[in-house]
């Protein structure tokens, strides 16, 4: 039987594929009694594939980078889905970093990020609501539009 949080997955129309090996030294994730840090997740769909390439600000639009933000979260739920076994052992999303590929003048990079808060209220309601921060970078790894890492509270 899935857990609360994965119906509401499902009831989204969102998979969760295996998440991402590391491409560098790192891990995906890191518990730490009851805090899990997820590794910053780009914005691969489930088939490897990059929902949006480039710079917002000149080759993504907004609504773009917020899809991307999306696929991030979706990626951060499946990290959290290896490191648990059970989403429904998630007490509370405590943070959200947010780093967006964009140019220099780009200043709307929150409005990108709501991609991902957004999907984490949706999945997990009040609990979902989080501090965040949200950086314009000047690149990411492959050209990823956006780059997401999470902070979460965990039984």
């Amino acid at each position: 039987m899935t857990g609360v949080i994965e119906q509401k997955l499902t009831a989204q129309g969102i998979v969760l594929h295996e998440p991402a090996s590391p491409v560098a030294n790192y891990v995906g994730f890191v518990r730490t009694g009851n805090l899990l840090m997820v590794s910053g997740q780009v914005c691969f769909d489930g088939a490897g594939k990059l929902v949006a390439q480039g710079k917002l600000g000149a080759d993504v639009s907004i609504e773009q980078g917020n899809a991307a933000a999306r696929a991030c979260a979706i990626n951060l739920l499946a990290q959290l889905k290896a490191a648990l076994g059970d989403l429904d052992k998630v007490v509370r999303v405590v943070r959200l970093g947010g780093f967006i590929n964009s140019t220099p003048d780009f200043v709307d990079g929150p409005k990108v990020m709501n991609g991902a808060s957004d999907l984490m209220v949706a999945v997990f309601g009040d609990k979902g609501r989080h501090a965040r921060t949200t950086v314009g970078v000047a690149s990411l790894p492959a050209n990823a539009a956006v780059e997401v890492e999470g902070l979460f509270e965990v039984a």
